[in-house]
């Protein structure tokens, strides 16, 4: 399989290039440069595969949580050019693509993800290593405050993402056990996604691209973006 993933919404801008199993990753940490970075990356991971965009038999990218804007720019990249080339999209949670590389990293069973959300939030979930490695959703992605979170009690974990770092102290309170490891400066990744990506494709699990929408969790802002991305 041929695949490309894309993903802006966080503080890093990522393309990746999946080709069987290899991969191809252009990967920059560049607040507030989404916009200008991540076509050129999608033309140079093409370009080092000695590819076109025609060869490309689906999309993944990010789909949040993550910056509203960052998540608006994935989507309308992705869904402008599946239309072009008539393929599908997986839309991919930006939690469970971090979970992912948590898991290839380190040898813990469970990972909590943190994203912070701003005005005194966090986008967070909770998945377990399954028997191939992938990620299964244990506490499903949402928006909380950091009082508000309840991790597993009693096993290890690895926490991951901008949440640690800005509300470590209190989220530390709520992991019970002394081999739980910290990784706060970590974001999604391309590459991830497009790993993910790849066997909803697969699966035939793809969405059309006049159904792609970013994944919020603040219903506000759902609403009031969802006909942007909506072509049904």
């Amino acid at each position: 399989m041929i695949l490309l993933a894309i993903d802006t919404a966080t503080e890093a801008c990522s393309a990746a290039l999946l080709i069987d199993n290899e991969l191809i990753e252009r990967y920059e940490v560049a607040p507030r440069r989404h916009n200008e970075l991540i076509l050129p990356m999608v033309q140079s991971v093409l370009d080092e595969a000695g590819l076109s965009l025609a060869a490309l038999e689906g999309i993944a990218f990010g789909a949040g949580p993550g910056s509203f804007t960052g998540i608006r720019i994935a989507a309308g990249v992705v869904q402008g050019l599946a239309l072009g080339l008539g393929i599908k999209v997986a839309p991919i949670s930006t939690l469970k693509a971090m979970a992912f590389e948590a898991f290839r990293q380190n040898p813990h069973e469970l990972a909590a993800m943190a994203i912070d959300a701003r005005m005194g939030e966090i986008y967070w979930g909770v998945y377990r290593r399954q028997a191939d490695g992938t990620p299964s959703c244990l506490i499903e992605d949402q928006v909380n405050r950091p009082d508000e979170v309840l991790f597993p009690d009693g096993e290890p974990l690895i926490g991951v993402g901008t949440g640690w770092a800005t509300y470590g102290d209190l989220l530390m309170t709520k992991v019970n056990h002394r081999h739980s490891v910290i990784e706060p400066q970590t974001f999604p990744k391309a590459s991830a996604i497009a790993r993910l990506g790849a066997v909803l494709i697969s699966q035939k699990a793809g969405v059309c691209p006049e159904a792609v929408l970013p994944f919020y969790l603040r219903n506000n802002v759902a609403k009031k973006t969802a006909e942007r991305f909506r072509v049904e």
